[in-house]
C-alpha cells in the first residue's frame, strides 16, 4: 500500500532521515519505534504530505507521491493523533467529521471496528448523545477509540496512529490495542509509539535510530537479535512485553 525507497529528509539542512526504505503491504500491521528524535514523527509527516522528501521515492498503491496531489494522498490515509480532538456535540457529530453523509449502519460498523459500539449503545441517546465539552463524558481510551472509528468511517487504505496509547492507563491501553485487532483486513496500519506493549503483535516492527532503519522484524525476532530494541524495552520497565529472550543481543 505504501513504499519508501531510499528517502532522506532534512530540516533546514539538518538531517532527520538518512535514506530510509520500507514497505507496508495492504492489510499489514506495522509499528515504528525508537528513541525521541529518531525520526518517527518525520516519517508520519512525509506520509501525510506535510513535508516532501529531499530525494528518493514514496509510493501510494504503486503510484509515486509526486504524481498525486496532497489531497489524493491524504484521502487514502486516516490519522489518529495522541490527543485526538472530540467536538462539543453528539457521537454522530464527531463521526460525521470524516464522512458527512455516512449512514447509521456505517457509523455503527466503524464503532464496532473501533471496539466502542457497546459504550455508545449504552449511552442515553446512542449516536445522538451529547459528549460534553472536549468529550468530558468519555475516558481517554474512549476518546481514542472514537477517533479511530471516525478515521475508519472514511474507509482509508492506511490508518496512521501517532502514540495512540501514550497517555492511557493499562485498562484503556488494552481496549485500544483490542480495537486494532478488529480493523478491516484491507486497511494497512502504521503505529508510531514508544509504548512497546502496543506493538508486540505487529507483523513488522521498524526500529529507527538517528534517522536510519536500524532493524526490522517481529517482536520475538528483535528481542533475540537487536540490542537497540532490548534497550528500548529496558527503558520502559512497565511494559511487560519481554516474552522469551536469550541474553544480550548484538548492538544493531
Amino acid at each position: 500500500m505504501l513504499r519508501f525507497d531510499d528517502v532522506p529528509f532534512s530540516y533546514d539542512g539538518r538531517p532527520a532521515l538518512g535514506g530510509i526504505s520500507f514497505a507496508l503491504p495492504p492489510g499489514s500491521r506495522t509499528a515504528v519505534v525508537g528513541p525521541s528524535g529518531a525520526g518517527k514523527s518525520t516519517i508520519l509527516a512525509l506520509i501525510c504530505r506535510f513535508r516532501d522528501p529531499d530525494s528518493g521515492r514514496i509510493e501510494f498503491l504503486g503510484r509515486p507521491a509526486t504524481e498525486l496531489t496532497r489531497a489524493q494522498c491524504r484521502a487514502m490515509t486516516g490519522l489518529v493523533e495522541q490527543d485526538a480532538p472530540v467536538l462539543h456535540g453528539t457521537v454522530r457529530d464527531n463521526l460525521a467529521l470524516a464522512a458527512p453523509g455516512a449512514s447509521d449502519d456505517a457509523m455503527w460498523r466503524a464503532l464496532r471496528q473501533a471496539n466502542l459500539h457497546e459504550f455508545v449503545a449504552n449511552l442515553p441517546h446512542g449516536l445522538d448523545t451529547q459528549l460534553g465539552e472536549h468529550g468530558a463524558r468519555m475516558s481517554g481510551g474512549e476518546r481514542q477509540r472514537l477517533a479511530i472509528a471516525r478515521a475508519l468511517l472514511a474507509r482509508p487504505s492506511l490508518l496512521l496512529l501517532d502514540e495512540p496509547t501514550a497517555s492511557l492507563d493499562t485498562v484503556n491501553e488494552r481496549l485500544v490495542v483490542a480495537a486494532l485487532d478488529q480493523l478491516p483486513d484491507d486497511c494497512a496500519v502504521l503505529i508510531v509509539t514508544h509504548r512497546l506493549t502496543t506493538v508486540r503483535h505487529a507483523d513488522t516492527i521498524l526500529v529507527v535510530d538517528h534517522g536510519r532503519l536500524a532493524a526490522s522484524g517481529t517482536h520475538d525476532d528483535l528481542l533475540r537479535s537487536c540490542g537497540r530494541y532490548q534497550r528500548l524495552l529496558a527503558g520502559h520497565p512497565g511494559d511487560d512485553v519481554r516474552g522469551t529472550t536469550a541474553g544480550q543481543a548484538p548492538d544493531r
